[in-house]
């Protein structure tokens, strides 16, 4: 028996190089085991990581038929003892000082990113302000909210009234619309407006 060797570049003849090759053995192929060239770019599954992503999305937009509120905002995230509302930053991007100034004039300050970090993109700073379209996120003393509200409420109600006693008073030196046939019928109701087909 005579060891076959190659005496040429490439892979050797025999079986293996330097091996004595008898006939009567019956010797297995060799199983080369190759290693892995680059490793593994990530552990975990890409169906089972878009499944979570897909959950965590249904769980944060709701029912996707309904469209998404661009300016919902959690009521369970409003601190206690303040309101929250968006006030108008910018119009076509350019911005609205004296709007700005009327609105802190008014109490109401910008919400700090920090405190919701949901609604801002990754990398965001937490000194940063929330907008939308043009819009901020504010924040005011619910107090101070109400209280301005029911100074609203009153001022429309006297210029109701105003309006209705001008209708009822007659000017001076003429008769009074104390008759039933000339006193003013005023009626207050609701309706709903019509919605303009487009």
């Amino acid at each position: 028996m005579e060891n076959i060797t190659s005496k040429t570049r490439g892979r050797p003849r025999g079986l293996l190089a330097g091996r004595v090759s008898r006939p009567e053995e019956d010797i297995p192929d060799p199983v080369i085991e190759r290693t892995e060239m680059r490793p593994q770019m990530r552990d975990d599954d890409p169906r089972a990581r878009a499944a979570q992503r897909a959950q965590e999305l249904r769980g944060h937009l709701g029912d996707m038929d309904e469209g998404t509120d661009r300016f919902y905002v959690d009521p369970d995230s409003i601190p206690d003892g303040w309101t929250y509302n968006w006030k108008r930053f910018s119009s076509y991007e350019l911005q609205d000082s004296a709007n700005q100034i009327r609105v802190k004039r008014e109490g109401w300050t910008a919400v700090p990113a920090g405190r919701h970090p949901e609604m801002m993109p990754q990398g965001a700073a937490h000194d940063d302000i929330i907008m939308r379209d043009g819009l901020v996120l504010m924040e005011c003393p619910t107090e101070i909210v109400r209280e301005r509200q029911s100074i609203e409420l009153k001022r429309a109600r006297d210029q109701v009234r105003y309006k209705e006693q001008q209708l009822a008073g007659a000017p001076e030196g003429t008769m009074t619309r104390d008759h039933a046939k000339v006193r003013p019928q005023i009626k207050k109701s609701y309706a709903a407006m019509p919605i303009p087909d487009e």
